[in-house]
């Protein structure tokens, strides 16, 4: 079997990439960090050289077509639902354009995978930060209040939203016993939310706050 003579550089570059991407996703705090990433890219890129070697001028994707269904796997294994939503989605973006840039390398397109791993890295820095600005001018939260019930107790905690600007829709209404339970989705800037939260604190008919 006779490999390609630049084969190590691929698996070097290959290696930095993988590491690169995968450095931000470990200074996240992410699942797949940077021995997962490098090890996909790496991976990706050995089977793509085999698979253009194995195959000749007959079929030689037979290999790699494998690596997107295969990493299909590995990305669900790391979206999960938690409390607030689904979790994992860019991580598993990550695992898939990861995959994409060590078959790049593999494929002998160097040049392209290095120029996708800046943008990608431009996508995360700068975008992540633009993502934040946005969350800080308008996040939506969930509200859940407990307090003594009494004849429309819950509009009062909606005429509080309003009050600070804030925009919601009343979900649920649970009454046990001498209590009612309301929940809320509520929209707004985080200055909003926070002065709401705050002044919830520090009503003393509430007996439970979850937020």
């Amino acid at each position: 079997m006779h490999l390609p003579e630049d084969i190590i550089l691929k698996l070097l570059l290959s290696f930095i990439i993988g590491g690169a991407i995968g450095a931000e996703r470990e200074y996240r705090s992410k699942s797949a960090g940077f021995r997962t990433l490098t090890l996909i890219c790496v991976g990706a890129t050995m089977f793509t050289v085999f698979s253009i070697v194995i195959g000749g001028n007959g079929n030689p994707d037979r290999i790699a077509s494998n690596i997107i269904t295969g990493i299909g796997f590995v990305g669900a294994g790391v979206i999960f639902k938690g409390d607030f939503g689904v979790n994992g989605i860019t991580t598993a973006a990550m695992i898939w354009v990861t995959a994409a840039l060590g078959m790049a390398i593999g494929a002998g397109y160097e040049l392209v995978s290095a120029i996708a791993c800046v943008l990608v890295l431009i996508m995360l820095y700068v975008y992540g930060k633009l993502e934040k600005w946005i969350d800080s001018v308008n996040q939506t939260r969930n509200y859940k209040i407990v307090c003594d019930y009494q004849n429309e107790t819950l509009q009062k905690y909606d005429e509080y939203f309003k009050k600070f600007h804030l925009q919601s829709r009343r979900s649920r209404e649970i009454k046990t016993g001498n209590t009612i339970t309301g929940e809320w989705s509520v929209k707004g800037c985080e200055k909003d939310h926070q002065q709401f939260v705050d002044f919830i604190l520090n009503d003393p008919t509430v007996k439970t706050f979850e937020f």
